[in-house]
């Protein structure tokens, strides 16, 4: 692999010989503007109007019925999984290659997380995986699918659309339908990305965004439930805002609920980031242009692309080594570090993990083929100065 083509590739790009982060926010919009206009207010906490006007907006761009914004991507994805109704004791199918809180909300639910593999279209979910553990574990009665030989209930189906490239929804969403089962789509890494012609996380019964300050735009923290039902997005609601029951002045919980509420501050700072993301956008596809026309020529890579039946966002620039080999990834990385360029390897595997290990999981050839081979480049949208 030409390493040294690369490195100087990314130097020209960023045009900057100081240290190169993976994806930084780019501010310069109202962001100072809308977040000193919240300290003025002193409403700097979960009330105030950027909290709503926040919302509202990514109603707009998503075409979502309703989005609730919530304190990170981890907390709407567990919102998500409360209100669809899983509990303790369920399964829940997901992937085996993601971020970790994937498989963290599930377990911290009290549900375990079933590991399958994932797509070479997409890289997330694979269809044909997921219909073939139904089909060969599970049996369906009145009440949903259920485990044959456990008797534990499998409640959803949670596909994560990777680097922003949208998972195959159409077939997903006809196992959901023909087994019984809630879809929730993470689509932390995918605002803006588009399912034939669909935005990510409003085809699933709920979708999770992230707002993290590596993401297309930012909130410093944050995240959002979009939902298509007014009735689960009122409940998603209450149960982010510590199950509050509505009074003037009376503190009544009537039920278990959580502080998941995204604070007016950061609203006022994701406001600003929205009016701009259309451009974040169209920067981001030029930059995937400019990494295609200089890796077409190195024949051991393939960069990442989006799905023939989507539109990505891509948000982080993808490269594929042909050769399944740790020693070529790392030698690739240290390189890549050692010219202060941050590139990072794929997370590890969930099934890998310490705290995950010991969940059920099937046949997972693609995402072990992959786990040595994927490298993710600098992607922040702004090209030098």
């Amino acid at each position: 692999m030409n390493i040294n083509l690369i490195t100087k590739f990314i130097r020209e790009l960023y045009k900057s010989n100081d240290f190169i982060p993976l994806h930084a926010p780019t501010f310069g919009g109202n962001e100072k503007k809308y977040v000193l206009e919240t300290i003025d207010s002193t409403f700097v906490s979960s009330v105030g109007k950027f909290v709503d006007q926040f919302e509202k907006e990514i109603e707009l761009f998503t075409g979502s019925n309703k989005a609730i914004a919530t304190s990170n991507g981890t907390a709407a994805l567990h919102a998500a999984l409360h209100v669809s109704g899983v509990q303790k004791g369920d399964l829940v199918i997901t992937q085996a290659l993601t971020f970790v809180a994937t498989g963290n909300v599930i377990h911290h639910m009290g549900a375990s997380p079933i590991f399958l593999d994932v797509s070479k279209k997409s890289l997330g979910l694979c269809p044909l995986a997921v219909s073939k553990f139904l089909h060969k574990f599970a049996a369906i009665d009145q009440d949903g699918a259920f485990h044959k030989k456990t008797g534990q209930r499998i409640k959803a189906i949670v596909p994560m659309h990777t680097f922003g490239h949208p998972v195959e929804l159409d077939e997903l969403i006809a196992i959901c339908e023909e087994w019984k089962l809630t879809l929730i789509e993470d689509a932390a890494e995918s605002l803006g990305s588009l399912y034939k012609g669909r935005h990510t996380g409003t085809l699933g019964d709920f979708g999770a965004l992230s707002f993290n300050g590596n993401k297309i735009i930012t909130t410093g923290g944050g995240g959002a439930i979009l939902t298509k039902s007014k009735y689960l997005a009122t409940r998603a609601l209450k149960l982010t805002t510590t199950s509050k029951v509505s009074h003037k002045w009376e503190y009544i919980h009537d039920e278990l609920g959580y502080n998941y509420r995204m604070p007016n501050l950061n609203s006022a700072l994701g406001l600003a980031q929205l009016e701009k993301i259309n451009i974040f956008l169209r920067l981001k596809k030029k930059l995937f242009k400019k990494y295609s026309f200089i890796l077409k020529n190195i024949d051991d890579v393939k960069l990442v692309s989006q799905p023939k039946f989507s539109k990505s966002n891509f948000w982080l620039q993808t490269i594929v080594i042909k050769k399944n080999s740790k020693k070529i990834r790392d030698r690739f990385l240290l390189k890549m570090h050692k010219n202060r360029i941050f590139a990072r390897p794929v997370w590890n595997l969930l099934h890998k993990q310490k705290h995950l290990k010991n969940y059920p999981k099937m046949n997972l050839s693609t995402a072990e083929s992959l786990k040595y081979r994927i490298i993710n480049l600098p992607s922040s949208p702004y090209l030098g100065k």
